[in-house]
């Protein structure tokens, strides 16, 4: 057995004798329990203390409860480099597997913290069936009461969408569930902040916590060259990929904001023209989307094995699916706005979007959240004194 071993070895033995911290002490899940006991192989190992923000997160504890272990989930990006790095991963005996532990409990804590707490189960079942079934549903639904209120094949003035669909009937079917999603998520993230507040955050921890969710600064592997996906070799494509993914929806929400001063404000209603603000963010905005979710699921379909937690593939599954199909049918709406199909093609999109709001709450949507707010969390605590006091510094 070599020295380092050795040191693991005890330090893990150490870490398991030691008296827990005083704090509020809550049972552990299985997974929970599983991530305490790799941060303790890893706490002494400590190679990839560099590669991201749970390893110098991990270093200021000594043991870990549920609710370190919350936050440690939360800040792994998934990125694979510490699997691929480390000479404990299966299949040796310590079986350490960081990136599948803290993807397990990383579900366990949208489960846990989900409002309402009854559809927190809903994240074990938002799968990709789930979802192209309840795109379709919605969609036939709009297709059928655009039946009744005038025809399915025909155009309309100048590809007039609230001649299909009323302007107000739109607003008072997806108002409601954008709000339910926006509460539902705000409490949910609320309950993880709580569960362990790490204190006041000063501009500059907000400030670092924007920057690392803005440039998905954890996504390069710790030292820029990218993540691991289907090997050990490094690659970008998947922080590129997410970045056309967050930055196109993000265009596409900008598109709507601006859509609505326009109405509200200014009194200027809809089409709009293609060199209009709300027509260039949301056409950039969709081909950014289309692009970034197909790379996503090529990904996804390639990822390697020991860096997935399975429940979680057809969630993530379900979410790309929703994401690509919004902005595509948004996209060829766009193009086809002024042929018979208008009705069929607008129906197709609302029913698409309708789906993604109503399973944001209890999708993978729900992971930039807690992620976002697991980075603020880091940026306060490493600003304080280490509670360890291992010494006088």
């Amino acid at each position: 057995m070599s020295p380092l071993d050795t040191l693991v070895r005890e330090a893990t033995d150490l870490a398991e004798a030691r008296p827990p911290r005083v704090i509020p002490i809550q049972p552990m899940t299985g997974s929970e329990q599983e991530v305490a006991r790799v941060m303790a192989i890893c706490n002494a190992c400590r190679y990839c203390e560099g590669f991201c923000a749970v390893f110098p997160a991990m270093t200021r504890r000594l043991d870990f409860h549920k609710q370190d272990v919350n936050l440690l989930a939360n800040l792994c990006h998934n990125c694979g480099a510490c699997l691929h790095a480390c000479q404990y991963a299966p299949p040796h005996e310590f079986a350490v597997n960081v990136p599948r532990a803290m993807a397990e409990v990383r579900l366990g804590t949208y489960t846990e913290f989900a409002w309402p707490p009854a559809l927190g189960r809903l994240y074990q079942r938002n799968g990709l069936t789930l979802a192209l079934a309840l795109a379709g549903g919605l969609a036939l639904f709009m297709m059928l009461a655009a039946g009744l209120h005038g025809s399915l094949w025909g155009g309309a003035p100048q590809g007039n969408f609230y001649a299909v669909f009323p302007h107000n009937l739109m607003v008072a079917l997806f108002a409601p569930v954008f709000l339910f999603a926006a509460l539902a998520l705000g409490i949910g993230v609320r309950r993880f902040w709580r569960s362990e507040r790490p204190g006041p955050a000063s501009g500059a921890a907000v400030a670092e916590a924007t920057h690392d969710v803005l440039r998905l600064k954890y996504l390069d592997g710790g030292h820029g060259e990218g993540c691991n996906n289907a090997d050990d070799r490094f690659t970008q494509a998947r922080r590129r990929f997410h970045h056309l993914t967050f930055y196109g929806f993000m265009l596409c929400f900008a598109a709507t904001s601006v859509a609505t001063l326009y109405h509200y404000l200014l009194g200027w209603q809809a089409p709009y023209g293609y060199a209009s603000l709300p027509k260039l963010l949301g056409t950039s905005g969709g081909v950014m989307l289309v692009l970034g979710t197909a790379g996503l699921f090529m990904l996804n379909l390639r990822r390697h094995a020991l860096q997935q937690d399975l429940r979680q593939r057809p969630m993530d599954r379900g979410f790309i699916a929703l994401l690509f199909l919004t902005a595509a049918s948004g996209l060829v709406l766009m193009l086809f706005k002024g042929t018979p199909a208008l009705a069929l093609l607008l129906s197709a999109h609302l029913g698409a979007v309708m789906a993604l709001f109503a399973t944001m709450p209890y999708g993978k949507f729900a992971h930039g959240i807690y992620r976002s707010a697991a980075l603020l969390k880091w940026a306060i605590e490493k600003r304080q004194p280490s509670r360890l006091q291992l010494g006088d510094d």
